[in-house]
């Protein structure tokens, strides 16, 4: 293989681990939609999965112009089977109750503050662009979520009790954002992102500070970590996620909207 194909595939791979989060917790986001426990909470969420959604767009987009092939973002999103995605395992994780949901985004949108200014300094030009496009929004994520981790924790005895939980059984798969594996290793050689692992003291610090104002307690760090979503290795919560995702554009795969 020529360097530059090298270069291009790990490229490409790259940008579907980060299109790929974003496309999968977008849309577990958006099936809150009319079930949201308050009108506005319903349309805040609807509001962030769109930005989760658009920004999938943007980088999928720029995939397939990497990868070559004439595949756009919606044959990236619609026609990929669950072995072919590698968004995190906490992303396709079922929505569960309000409390899971904002746990899940708070914890992961922490990770976004700290990873999209490093990619914004990428050297690789259009993900730098893309990167920076989407910092605003991250940045009001990561506030909806924290304030309601803040009120939830440090709520009813019902409501903490439920944050609580979810924080707990979220907390496994929190370890899968820090792995530094050998694609991500050679795009760090070449100035195309950073070491996931070194954002992690202070991913924890961040979470840390918000757990103990909302009088939660952070979860074991010592506990075994699922590992598998950057590999094509996820729940079988992908495949059921997917099969209502895509069936509209698999059953009328010529149609233009």
């Amino acid at each position: 293989m020529a360097a530059q194909d090298k270069n291009n595939k790990d490229i490409f791979e790259y940008l579907l681990r980060l299109a790929d989060d974003r496309l999968i917790i977008g849309h577990r986001l958006s099936e809150w939609c009319g079930h949201g426990p308050i009108v506005e909470e319903d349309i805040a969420l609807a509001n962030i999965a769109l930005d989760c959604i658009g920004q999938a767009t943007n980088l999928l987009k720029l995939a397939g112009e990497v990868e070559g092939e004439g595949r756009g973002e919606d044959d990236l999103a619609y026609f990929r089977e669950a072995i072919d995605f590698r968004n995190l395992i906490m992303a396709e994780l079922p929505k569960g109750d309000f409390a899971f949901t904002i746990a899940r985004q708070f914890l992961y949108s922490a990770y976004s503050y700290l990873l999209l200014p490093k990619l914004a300094e990428s050297k690789y030009e259009p993900l730098a662009a893309q990167a920076a496009k989407g910092l605003k929004e991250n940045q009001y994520h990561l506030r909806h979520s924290s304030e309601w981790i803040l009120r939830l924790g440090d709520g009813t005895q019902e409501s903490h009790q439920r944050v609580q939980t979810a924080l707990d059984d979220l907390w496994m798969y929190t370890g899968e954002m820090f792995e530094h594996d050998d694609l991500e290793q050679q795009l760090v050689k070449e100035g195309i992102t950073v070491k996931s692992v070194e954002l992690k003291p202070e991913w924890k610090k961040m979470v840390s500070d918000i757990i103990s104002q909302a009088t939660l307690k952070l979860p074991a760090s010592d506990i075994y970590m699922m590992s598998g979503g950057r590999r094509g290795r996820h729940s079988e919560h992908l495949g059921h996620l997917l099969s209502e995702m895509q069936i509209l554009a698999r059953s009328f795969p010529d149609a233009k909207w």
